[in-house]
């Protein structure tokens, strides 16, 4: 399985469409809060992928220019936010967005960063960022619990799709930001958001991501045979939860 970022999604778009989660609401506000985000503000989503992150601020008014390198992830996103006239994208990727200098009020990362190649990327958004910009990334980060079904995947992960130790975005930790901003005043903030899936979702959810086997691949049934095992183990009424 190719380990680049601009490819490897391909054959995952419509699993991703369909199963990966959008992404807390609170986000909005903290960012009026804490960056002075408003509607009026322009919006450069990098590694916008299927536009889950971009609908957010497409709902608060804002304009956003969708960056994403993946031809088919980027026409799934102009499918999915048609109907917003304030949306548009374009071929790029961070380390080269194709945006012209000092056009953009504020980055948006959702889900991507750990593909950036740091340093050119850094280098990029301080080109297109206007003065006092920001750069704002954001992860939805799957609980890895002592037991039960989060615990049972993670171990399913970790077993059947050896890819998963090395692109895991939990590698990127305090340092590795720190040395991305190149300085110590950026902050985080955490909000729970919840997905609960029947047993087709919950495998739809675990195709979506890059890094496990695909039909075809030796690792693949026995991946799927344990996962109907967790679930059954750890249904209730019909549903599990990814926290």
């Amino acid at each position: 399985m190719s380990l680049d970022p601009l490819v490897r999604f391909s054959s995952r778009v419509q699993d991703y469409v369909r199963y990966r989660p959008s992404y807390p609401g609170e986000i909005i506000p903290l960012l009026v809060r804490e960056c002075g985000l408003a509607p009026e503000s322009v919006i450069a989503d990098v590694g916008c992928g299927t536009g889950l992150l971009a609908q957010l601020f497409l709902k608060f008014g804002c304009g956003v220019i969708g960056v994403e390198p993946n031809a088919g992830m980027r026409q799934a996103g102009d499918e999915f936010l048609a109907e917003y006239k304030n949306f548009a994208s374009l071929e790029g990727q961070a380390e080269r967005t194709g945006l012209p200098d000092a056009s953009i009020d504020m980055i948006t990362v959702g889900q991507a960063f750990h593909w950036f190649q740091p340093e050119p990327a850094r280098q990029e958004f301080r080109r297109i960022l206007k003065p006092c910009g920001w750069v704002v990334l954001v992860w939805n980060e799957r609980r890895v619990t002592p037991d039960g079904f989060l615990a049972g995947y993670e171990d399913l992960l970790r077993q059947y799709a050896p890819e998963y130790a090395v692109v895991d975005h939990r590698r990127i930790d305090a340092n590795a930001l720190r040395a991305f901003y190149e300085h110590e005043n950026w902050g985080s903030a955490t909000f729970e958001y919840v997905q609960e899936f029947d047993l087709a979702g919950a495998s739809g959810r675990l195709l979506s991501s890059s890094y496990v086997p695909q039909p075809g691949a030796a690792q693949y049934q026995p991946m799927m045979n344990r996962l109907v095992e967790l679930f059954d183990r750890f249904q209730v009424n019909g549903r599990v939860s990814m926290v």
